[in-house]
């Protein structure tokens, strides 16, 4: 790109710049307190552990969790969707997801069934439709409950358009149901208010680089109370060291070996951000861009936008006759950055009728301006 000013519509992979504050806060972090968590009682050590606990008490009242021993920390979303799959689910269970899951959700449930263990059903989201979806999603998924049905789990908003799930609804049902309701909130976390507590989440899994402008390589499941999985990863965590068994409470016994402390401490800098910013803000922000760029796609002849009603950070399309990847190494030519293909959600695309391949991708994210839409709607026209 060089010589060239870049425009960065690829939030959904990865948000892009990070907040000052963030890669501030890591710097001072690993010049002037880079100890080992939970490991010590020297001084640095002590700052690492405080900064663990400043996070998890940030996530805790940003989710609305019941307090910050329920914020597992992890290395992203999909280790925080394993963990909670796998430790949760007992042979013979039967499991509801929805036909717009993220492979995150869709491969560990897959390896289950594959191997024996658990039973799953897909349920409808009614994506292309707009009228009535709360009703009908939550129609469709008491017509695939069974006796043995232990766990509902869904996206709270689509990796492929800006399609968002009616969380308190189908948390409202799991409760009354006897069900755990586990959401994938690699998309909707910094996006849509969300509460444990108010929605009757079991667990949410969130990454830290997306919505909520953290660096990448950390994450989270945050847990309702009472919920405990069984551990997937056993070792050190400064608990009972003398024992072999894992052992401890929540949430240590989750996190065997050394946490990723400097990206614990810019996620935290990055909820702050948001906080700051105001969710329902950036909301709005990311709408207001969104149908900028559908008046500007809809200008361009052969171009079909794929679920045009759901307003929000992420647009999906296609131009007749480019393949979707060529387009978007076309525009990467002139400085913007989008994603072409598939997008690791092979029942989305199912869904969407996006299996014969794929489509372009652009995502939104707070820094994003209409100057940028505008960049790529001209060179589109160009192309």
């Amino acid at each position: 790109m060089e010589g060239r000013e870049l425009t960065y519509l690829d939030n959904a992979a990865t948000t892009f710049p990070k907040p000052r504050r963030v890669i501030e806060r890591m710097n001072d972090l690993m010049q002037n307190s880079g100890g080992n968590p939970g490991r010590s009682s020297h001084v640095l050590a002590i700052k690492a552990s405080e900064t663990v606990f400043e996070c998890r008490e940030e996530l805790s009242d940003f989710f609305g969790a019941a307090g910050p021993e329920q914020v597992c920390f992890s290395l992203n979303a999909t280790s925080s969707l394993n963990f909670c799959i796998k430790g949760l689910l007992h042979r013979g269970d039967h499991v509801l997801i929805s036909d717009m899951e993220h492979n995150a959700v869709l491969r560990p449930v897959y390896r289950l069934w594959r191997d024996g263990v658990i039973d799953y059903s897909v349920f409808p989201t009614f994506v292309l439709e707009d009228d009535g979806r709360k009703t009908k999603i939550i129609h469709g998924i008491l017509s695939k409950l069974r006796r043995n049905t232990r766990m509902i789990i869904c996206s709270g908003a689509s990796n492929l358009c800006s399609m968002t799930m009616p969380l308190a609804e189908i948390g409202e049902l799991c409760r009354r149901e006897g069900i755990l309701f586990v959401v994938d909130g690699a998309q909707c976390a910094g996006h849509i208010p969300i509460s444990l507590e108010e929605m009757k989440i079991d667990a949410l899994c969130i990454p830290s680089h997306k919505g909520l402008l953290g660096p990448q390589g950390c994450g989270a499941a945050i847990l309702g109370k009472g919920v405990m999985p069984k551990t997937l990863i056993e070792g050190g965590n400064g608990i009972n060291s003398l024992e072999a068994d894992t052992s401890g409470e929540l949430p240590e016994r989750y996190e065997a070996g050394t946490l990723p402390t400097p990206a614990i401490a810019g996620l935290c800098e990055g909820v702050r951000t948001v906080r700051a910013l105001g969710i329902e803000r950036i909301a709005e922000h990311e709408r207001e861009l969104f149908r900028r760029a559908l008046i500007g796609l809809s200008q361009i002849e052969g171009v079909k936008v794929y679920c045009p009603h759901h307003e929000g950070s992420v647009l999906l399309f296609n131009k007749d006759g480019i393949d979707s990847e060529e387009l978007c190494l076309a525009l990467s030519e002139r400085g913007i950055c989008t994603r072409g293909g598939y997008h690791c959600s092979a029942l989305g695309h199912k869904t969407l009728g996006t299996t014969n391949g794929g489509a372009l991708r652009v995502s939104f994210g707070v820094y994003n301006s209409s100057y940028d839409v505008d960049k790529l709607c001209e060179a589109l026209r160009e192309i």
